[in-house]
């Protein structure tokens, strides 16, 4: 008798979880399209289209990314005019990232496209789609 666990599609719950992630990178990134800002910076965009100013540690944690490659990320954001630095006016010693005029105007323009991309993945998941993403989320806690 086997004491593997059970797999619906033969490979290995990473395996089934990096497989849904690439489908919905793509199909984001898709949306997005070939001028678009791309996955990593189009995150850091939605993040901060909050209107709240986030230290980079804290940007780091929410998208997931390692601090060296989110300073790229937010570099190329502010080179183009899409983000900006401000010290944070409670604690001086912290550096805030917001939201510019111009990365406001891309958001709203890209955010329908990207929720639309959403939406239709999770019809297509049907009544289940809604206990997935509460599984989901409580495993990436």
């Amino acid at each position: 008798m086997s004491t593997a666990p059970p797999s619906v599609t033969g490979t290995g719950l990473l395996d089934a979880l990096a497989g849904a992630a690439h489908r919905v990178e793509r199909r984001i990134e898709a949306a997005l399209g070939p001028d678009g800002p791309g996955l990593d910076r189009w995150r850091v965009l939605d993040l901060l289209a909050d209107g709240e100013g986030r230290p980079m540690s804290g940007i780091a944690a929410a998208v997931r990314v390692p601090a060296p490659t989110l300073t790229k990320i937010v570099d190329r954001l502010i080179d183009q005019g899409l983000v900006y630095r401000r010290v944070d006016e409670t604690d001086r010693r912290r550096v805030l990232v917001l939201l510019a005029d111009r990365g406001r105007e891309l958001h709203a323009r890209l955010a329908p496209a990207v929720r639309e991309v959403e939406t239709a993945l999770l019809r297509d998941l049907g009544p289940a789609s809604a206990e997935l993403r509460g599984h989901l989320d409580r495993l990436a806690r």
